[in-house]
């Protein structure tokens, strides 16, 4: 719990914004490719996947580790465009809202899904849900004028 609690202190952070989507990412990926999909290293801290969809402009397909809060049903998960609270919207969210239609690798296993921008009341209850998660989001709000993008990801 302590352990939890100083990540989440140290995720928070400015230094931790500016260096971490230049070294997690990288990592996740090294990590995921050596483990054949077993493993994510970010994963230790929070549940995560690889997502991979199609690039919004190339139309080539794009990989990228995310955290995400996996659903109570098993089969859909909330990915959270935070881009741990910088400015922009992180290009998968484009990704998405262009091509709906993905992968995501999850434990190991591939599984095509379809996102879902969340609007309204509706992202407004997962939000209340994804704070309770990992509160550290409220912080990467706090930074940006921008509403962070809500995503629901359904297997098909």
């Amino acid at each position: 719990m302590i352990a939890a609690r100083m990540v989440q202190k140290v995720s928070s952070t400015r230094g931790f914004a500016k260096v971490a989507p230049h070294v997690i990412p990288a990592l996740d990926r090294a990590v995921h490719r050596l483990t054949r999909g077993k493993v994510l290293l970010s994963a230790q801290m929070l549940p995560g996947v690889i997502l991979t969809s199609t690039g919004a402009r190339s139309g080539l397909p794009r990989r990228t580790p995310l955290a995400c809060m996996p659903e109570e049903d098993g089969r859909s998960w909330i990915l959270v465009g935070s881009n741990f609270g910088r400015t922009g919207h992180p290009a998968w969210t484009a990704n998405l809202l262009a091509h709906p239609d993905a992968e995501v690798s999850w434990k190991g296993r591939d599984i095509p899904v379809t996102a879902r921008l969340l609007e309204g009341e509706e992202r407004a209850a997962v939000w209340r849900a994804v704070l309770a998660f990992w509160p550290p989001y409220a912080t990467y709000q706090a930074r940006v004028e921008r509403e962070i993008r809500l995503f629901r990801i359904v297997g098909r």
